[in-house]
């Protein structure tokens, strides 16, 4: 079956690792558990470890033992400069322009940080929907639950005419034994289990389609 259906991941997937924006995000996080909750420094680390473990994401582990305030966690974490960490790369806009198909955000963020990203990248106008922490509620990645949303947001495609684009090996194994194709980007070594390939940068991601299937239905307009 041809791909039709593109699902990208959001933060260190649309730029690449190395601009250390990622990195900004955890200290805003855990300046918020000190800060906003109290939490003594030294036990921070190991607390986000377990909640991302246990509940998929820091925030759905504040939610669930602490009840957190969503919206106000979301601001707070997001609230960084980010023309000081990415930058947009023609090329990659290229390349999505050029990939037939639908194309959909699938992010553990929300569309307020999604659409600030989007913007500064160029790369507005490019994907018909951002499907956000919010959407996916009360679930995230890498919960099935999150992609069966993500599918029915999208309108219920075969998962396998679907490709999932992702940094985190986690994600895409469960992309994959749900039945999507799926990409590992941020890097040449390929996740065991969890990838169909592996992309050091996305502006590489049309020149792995034909890998993916040799017979280049991909890239068939039929």
């Amino acid at each position: 079956m041809p791909i039709r259906t593109f699902f990208f991941d959001l933060d260190d997937t649309l730029y690449p690792p190395s601009t250390g924006l990622w990195d900004a995000l955890k200290r805003r996080m855990e300046v918020y558990l000190h800060e906003r909750l109290g939490i003594p420094l030294e036990e921070i680390a190991p607390l986000r470890e377990k909640l991302y473990t246990t509940y998929g994401t820091t925030l759905r582990g504040l939610q669930m033992t602490r009840g957190v305030d969503t919206q106000d966690y979301l601001a707070f974490v997001h609230d960084v400069p980010l023309p000081e960490f990415i930058q947009p790369d023609p090329r990659v806009r290229s390349v999505l322009e050029n990939l037939p198909g639908r194309k959909l955000i699938f992010t553990n963020s929300d569309c307020n940080h999604a659409n600030r990203v989007l913007a500064i990248l160029n790369l507005e106008g490019i994907f018909e929907d951002i499907i956000d922490i919010n959407a996916i509620a009360p679930y995230c990645k890498p919960q099935p639950e999150a992609f069966a949303i993500a599918l029915e947001r999208a309108g219920n495609p075969d998962p396998r005419t679907c490709l999932m684009i992702d940094d985190a090996p986690r994600n895409l194994a469960t992309a994959q034994k749900l039945g999507l194709t799926t990409i590992y980007v941020g890097g040449q070594i390929l996740p065991q289990g969890t990838s169909a390939a592996a992309i050091p940068h996305l502006a590489e991601l049309l020149s792995i389609l034909p890998v993916l299937q040799p017979d280049e239905r991909l890239l068939d307009d039929e």
